[in-house]
């Protein structure tokens, strides 16, 4: 017996939550909720855009640290000694077998 009374009790208060007076009543609430759902994923789909341009300045960083890599040993092996003589010999430069004189300046 108290099984059917609780049932009719569920039954009526579920039926008072969905009547048309107390949808109309709670309206600003849904619409509340409403804007809220839509803030909500307009928050992901910025948080993806931001991740994506991380991700994507990353891989320029990574590539331009490789890029630096390779110039830099390319301007240390071209820096050495044989490798400056190979390019200034076609110039006809060589290197002196003098040694410097040093010049001093004399005080009137």
């Amino acid at each position: 017996m108290s099984e059917t009374i609780t049932d009719t009790v569920t039954k009526r208060s579920l039926k008072k939550v969905f009547q048309y007076q107390w949808i109309t009543g709670n309206m600003s609430f849904f619409l509340f909720l409403s804007v809220l759902a839509v803030l909500y994923i307009a928050n992901g789909h910025l948080a993806d855009k931001a991740i994506r341009n991380i991700n994507k300045t990353q891989n320029e960083i990574k590539d331009l640290q490789y890029q630096y890599k390779t110039l830099k040993s390319e301007v240390m092996f071209k820096s050495e000694e044989v490798e400056i003589l190979k390019a200034a010999s076609p110039l006809g430069l060589k290197i002196s077998s003098e040694l410097p004189q040093r010049l001093v300046l004399e005080n009137k």
